[in-house]
């Protein structure tokens, strides 16, 4: 099934590896043109030039740390530069650490904010205006199934998120008439680095090994498995294409069932 991203420049962060490169491979491969960001440039390199590979016209890699500000600004002026403009943007990050909520502090909070709030919104604002002139726009967040349900021991990573959801809902309410749409694709139980990390977390406060965590979780799940990387892109390259057009203003579970609530 093609999904008609022929001829469309996203720019995706995080791309570097795990859900961000796999939604880059899932855009390259029908067909778009793309620029990556991440905060090692070396790691990128090799990137680009597996996309071009997979089908996509255009693969330019920005080094940018999403905690400065001014990395955000230069992202967007050099993907504008090197694709003519920016049609599907994906806002993806790292995690922040595990903790519990009584134990998080301003400091931590300060630092995360800049990461999962600011930059991102100051991205999305870079790339808006261009969206709605051209009536085509597709902005996605990759966040977290504690979005819908708080995850324990996520803290940080339940209270900064939140902020996402009422600012993707409240956008997409506001540019839906100029064919802009805005979505949060939330992973549960996708396997990348953030699971081992998260599992050897778990490990540490139950004395169970990282494994053994692993497989207990898999018990949960109702496809008892965890789901891929390239599951997780394909999905969220039918949200960003005109196939889901009709699909804005929501969060999309990529979870395996794990989420309890509808």
């Amino acid at each position: 099934m093609e999904l008609g991203l022929r001829g469309k420049r996203a720019l995706v962060m995080g791309a570097s590896k795990g859900l961000g490169r796999a939604i880059a491979e899932a855009l390259a491969a029908d067909g778009a043109s793309l620029a990556i960001s991440g905060r090692d440039a070396e790691r990128l390199a090799p990137v680009c030039e597996a996309l071009k590979g997979m089908g996509a016209p255009v693969a330019q890699a920005f080094a940018a740390d999403v905690a400065k500000g001014e990395d955000m600004d230069a992202l967007y002026a050099g993907a504008v530069k090197a694709l003519g403009g920016v049609d599907i943007l994906v806002l993806n990050h790292g995690g922040p650490p595990a903790g519990t909520a009584a134990d998080l502090t301003e400091e931590a909070l300060e630092t995360w904010f800049r990461r999962i709030v600011l930059s991102p919104i100051r991205l999305a604002n870079l790339a808006l205006p261009g969206m709605r002139e051209r009536k085509f726009g597709r902005i996605i967040a990759v966040g977290s199934s504690g979005m819908i349900q708080p995850l324990p021991n996520l803290a940080l990573s339940n209270v900064l998120r939140a902020n996402i959801v009422g600012w993707a809902k409240t956008l997409a309410d506001e540019v839906g008439p100029d064919n802009v749409t805005v979505n949060i694709v939330a992973p549960g139980a996708i396997q990348t680095d953030r699971t081992y990390e998260l599992a050897q977390a778990a490990a540490t406060k139950s004395g169970k090994t990282p494994e053994q965590v692993i497989k207990d979780r898999e018990a949960t799940i109702p496809l008892r498995r965890y789901g891929t990387a390239t599951e997780f892109g394909k999905t969220t390259a039918f949200i960003a294409s005109e196939a889901g057009a009709y699909i804005t203003g929501s969060i999309i579970k990529i979870d395996g069932g794990v989420v309890r609530s509808i």
